[in-house]
């Protein structure tokens, strides 16, 4: 894993994720991985940068989230660019969910759980404040009830 000063090409952001730092730089991160090694270099790589630093990266999927997360140092933006996702907060012991089709967005506030559910083939770009970001395995069901923007096929 190494954080590049300057790319010139394209890049697809589902395998290299960009890294907003101080300064108002941007910094492909190549070589990121999933695996806790890789994740403990980035951290060391981007500390400099506390709690203004952000990941922004694509994700794909189908189906529900295995785990939960929470982002203490910042806020996270949540885009949906194609299919529909749905994102579950924990606010005060109780769930808050928001759907989103292609081109809505919802925030995450710093400090609150949350956990995303993809419904069908979907794509999601999110925006993460990564300072301190913890993770914990899901052990609730797939919402059922929806809350938010209905789908074009939900809409009256």
């Amino acid at each position: 894993m190494r954080l590049v000063n300057h790319e010139r090409n394209a890049m697809d952001l589902r395998t290299t994720p960009v890294h907003l730092a101080l300064g108002s730089r941007a910094k492909p991160v190549e070589g990121f991985t999933w695996d806790p090694e890789v994740l403990q270099a980035y951290s060391a790589a981007v500390a400099a940068d506390g709690a203004e630093g952000r990941m922004v990266m694509i994700f794909d999927g189908d189906g529900p989230g295995d785990h939960g997360e929470v982002h203490p140092a910042g806020d996270e933006l949540v885009v949906c660019l194609s299919g529909s996702v749905t994102v579950t907060r924990d606010v005060d012991g109780v769930p808050d969910r928001v759907l989103l089709g292609p081109g809505e967005a919802t925030i995450n506030p710093a400090g609150v759980w949350h956990v995303v559910d993809m419904e069908g083939p979907t794509s999601i770009l999110a925006i993460t404040a990564t300072l301190g970001t913890d993770h914990r395995p899901r052990t609730d069901t797939r919402p059922t009830e929806r809350v938010g923007t209905p789908s074009p096929e939900e809409a009256p």
